[in-house]
């Protein structure tokens, strides 16, 4: 497929952008607490420039002090920040990129945990589902107040050498509580009809606009259906579009959603199908003439060629795929497509960082975030490495060990490269995870990685393949508990089931409700296999999921009439079925549920058998990484497995 509208040059106002490829803003949680630009920020965002992304958003820059929603996001409200920003516009204008200074106020997602004590500020005193704060509703004159400082901020960015300003004023932040009947309750000149409604977003943009002047970019992002009874649909949001053009707007990016675990709009895009809001853009075209970025779940360079070229939108912002391989427009233009490392929508570190409050980080690039520290320079003594073990974990480790320099080998014992990562991607929504084994596998190749599958490694052949350095990468074997009964033939783990070694039918019972027990049974349903009940021990399945994950996944469970039992122990299998002994309040049911299978899914313990018996031997020349020094995740598997092999 070739690349041609992607890489044609596009002018919002006056700026040229060199393609159509966008970062759009996603909270990087890089800068410090006053919101000052650190290292870390500078070269995160020059490594999208390097990788060849025309426009780069970059995320909330507060207005103020006391504006943000996170602890280390951004600021230009003083003008002692302006130098260390300036230096990251310096980073990324050397490699040819446009870049946006994404300028805000998170209004009821401000957290007075992390703004010095000092409660939200809001529209009206609803509080977020999240943010679960009342805000103070603001007065006229803090209206006022705020719109000046839209625009110092606007001042400042300008100063700073950035080439656009664009104007948050979606996702349920202060500006777009103002703008829908969701959480604008008003009784004054900024609530009640259309034109009050969006009077604050009239103000705020000739604040901006008589900071930076005539002819310097602004572009506005907003919510075009905010996907909530009361919230703002396409029909309003072509008057706001209208309107953003007639007053001199430059670009619109179309957002869309507001913050709630229930909103469609913050469904995990596992749950969602590609591109899924890109039509909103579309809509709006309908009614404007300025460019219009597309966005949601864009996760490959030719899906973004073909909505350019169907004029669905002008810009294709591919924001969390820039976290998985900022090097992605390079890679397209080249026709590198097999080496792109592809976003697997899994939102296990994107997403929980901000949770967290801390640095993004990325379940498929370990090097997300530390761009600054992995460099790949002052490369080491070349040594001969023995992996064993071909899940992320090891396939990081060798990848990572081999671009340092390294003579590298790897041993699986299984005949597939992927260890418990190919078992991830058979339940429903998870499909793409198969694309980032392909990756490793592909990446390891063009490394040079030495690969032996098949081989199941002995203490005897590591001693004789005499490596300078030994990387046991082994993996987690699941549980399974001494239960009684846990050994009958109806007995097996959620592997077995998921990786298609075994079938089962009939009447099911899945012991373990994690995430991997409730992706079993949203599996064993999806395929219709039979009547299915979930064991778990908490008063809660998936504990450890995002949260609307566990939204999307209760749904489908609901749909497909799978049992869930919670506060439920198995005491025994028997012949007949399982025992089970279940707390409701005070008091403990004990019952016999008829089965015709069970499934064991109670998590993993370390499979470092080889590795115990080799650390005697092989003392500090050996490590241990991944599920085989402690079972945690995947992304903590690959990141372990990078740095282990990086720093050989």
């Amino acid at each position: 497929m070739k690349m041609e509208k992607m890489f044609t040059p596009i002018k919002i106002g006056n700026c040229e952008i060199p393609n159509r490829f966008a970062v759009t803003a996603m909270v990087s949680n890089m800068c410090t607490e006053e919101g000052y630009a650190t290292e870390r920020y500078v070269k995160y965002h020059e490594a999208k420039a390097k990788g060849g992304f025309g426009l780069i958003i970059t995320e909330d820059y507060g207005i103020n002090r006391h504006a943000c929603g996170y602890k280390n996001v951004a600021g230009l409200y003083n003008e002692d920040q302006i130098e260390g920003h300036k230096k990251m516009t310096d980073a990324v204008h050397q490699h040819g990129s446009k870049i946006f200074a994404q300028i805000y106020h998170a209004g009821r997602q401000a957290n007075s945990g992390i703004n010095g004590g000092k409660q939200p500020v809001a529209v009206s005193p609803m509080p977020c589902p999240w943010n679960r704060e009342i805000p103070h509703e603001l007065t006229i004159d803090e209206i006022h107040e705020l719109v000046r400082e839209f625009g110092v901020t606007a001042g400042y960015a300008m100063r700073a050498g950035f080439d656009g300003i664009e104007i948050h004023a979606g996702n349920g932040y202060l500006i777009a509580g103002f703008l829908s009947f969701y959480q604008n309750k008003r009784l004054d000149e900024y609530g009640g009809c259309f034109n009050n409604r969006i009077r604050l977003l009239h103000e705020v943009y000739d604040s901006v606009r008589a900071a930076v002047g005539p002819d310097f970019p602004i572009m506005v992002r907003f919510s075009v259906d905010e996907h909530t009874l009361s919230g703002r649909s396409i029909a309003e949001s072509r008057m706001v579009a209208k309107n953003l053009e007639e007053w001199g707007v430059d670009a619109i990016n179309c957002s869309n959603g507001v913050y709630g675990t229930y909103n469609p709009g913050q469904v995990s895009p596992s749950y969602q199908p590609n591109a899924w809001t890109t039509s909103n853009a579309a809509e709006l075209k309908k009614v404007v003439k300025i460019p219009l970025l597309g966005c949601n779940s864009v996760d490959d360079p030719q899906m973004a060629e073909s909505l350019v070229e169907n004029g669905i939108c002008d810009l294709v912002g591919m924001a969390r795929c820039s976290l998985a391989d900022p090097e992605i427009p390079n890679k397209a233009k080249e026709g590198r497509f097999a080496e792109v490392r592809p976003c697997i929508r899994c939102m296990q570190g994107c997403v929980t960082s901000t949770y967290l409050q801390i640095p993004l980080r990325c379940c498929v690039n370990p090097e997300l975030g530390n761009e600054y520290k992995y460099t790949y320079e002052n490369k080491p003594q070349p040594q001969k490495v023995l992996i064993i073990g071909g899940g992320p974990a090891g396939m990081e480790a060798a990848i990572a060990a081999a671009r340092m320099g390294h003579a590298v080998t790897l041993w699986e014992k299984e005949n597939q490269l992927g260890g418990q990562f190919i078992a991830a991607a058979y339940p429903p929504g998870k499909g793409e995870f198969v694309t980032f084994t392909c990756y490793l596998i592909n990446e390891m190749k063009k490394q040079g990685v030495t690969v032996v599958t098949g081989k199941e490694a002995t203490p005897e052949d590591v001693q004789s393949f005499a490596a300078d350095k030994v990387i046991i990468a082994t993996g987690g074997l699941p549980n399974r508990p001494s239960i009684p009964g846990i050994n009958r033939e109806n007995v097996f783990v959620a592997e077995e089931i998921l990786r298609g070694r075994v079938a089962v039918e009939g009447r099911i019972l899945i012991a373990g409700g994690g995430e991997v027990g409730v992706e079993t049974a949203m599996y064993l349903s999806d395929a219709e296999r039979g009547a299915i009940t979930v064991f778990e021990m908490t008063n809660a399945i998936a504990e450890k999921a995002d949260g609307t994950k566990v939204v999307s996944m209760k749904k489908m469970l609901k749909e497909r009439e799978v049992e869930i039992m919670t506060n439920t122990k198995v005491l025994e299998i028997c012949a007949s079925g399982v025992l089970v002994s279940q707390q409701f309040d005070q008091n403990v049911e004990t019952k016999l549920i008829p089965c015709d299978a069970v499934i064991i899914s109670m998590g993993y313990h370390a499979n470092n058998t080889l590795a115990n018996v080799l650390q005697a031997d092989l003392g500090d020349k050996m490590v241990v990484i991944g599920d085989a020094y402690q079972p945690a995740n995947a992304m903590e598997a690959a990141t372990t497995g990078f740095e282990v092999g990086y720093y050989i």
